[in-house]
């Protein structure tokens, strides 16, 4: 998942995503990996504020739109601007999934999912990985 086309405003070398980011960074962000359930830094954090993408730093999700799904992962009902995030169609794993992008750089930051039954507002879930995201906690 080298993104080095023109298609995203931040443009980075695989060399220099390699560099900027840590190995564990690199293989979720920028190789579509995903990182094991429970175990990421804000899969239970409910403290107010923004999560921006870990490569790039651009606004992805508020707090006030995260819920908890018990999934493992950290859930959101809806991205901070629906421009902020892209959508590509994942047929990996023998199933049909929406993976889901920062749209500013291209990283790989989760997936998306419909129709689960959660009591939001948008009957969707984005499961997304923590370490695909910083946290700012509101001033």
């Amino acid at each position: 998942m080298d993104h080095t086309d023109s298609t995203y405003p931040v443009q980075r070398s695989d060399a220099e995503w390699r560099e900027l980011l840590s190995p564990a960074e690199y293989q979720v962000l920028r190789q579509a990996g995903t990182e094991r359930p429970f175990v990421g830094e804000y899969t239970d954090t409910t403290e107010e504020g923004v999560y921006s993408c870990r490569a790039c730093g651009a606004e992805l999700f508020r707090s006030e739109h995260k819920f908890a799904s018990h999934c493992g992962w950290p859930s959101f009902y809806v991205p901070s601007a629906e421009d902020g995030v892209e959508y590509i169609e994942d047929n990996s794993l023998g199933m049909r999934r929406v993976e889901v992008r920062c749209s500013n750089c291209g990283s790989h930051l989760g997936h998306v999912f419909e129709g689960e039954g959660y009591p939001t507002p948008t009957d969707q879930r984005y499961c997304i990985n923590s370490i695909s995201m910083r946290f700012e906690p509101k001033q």
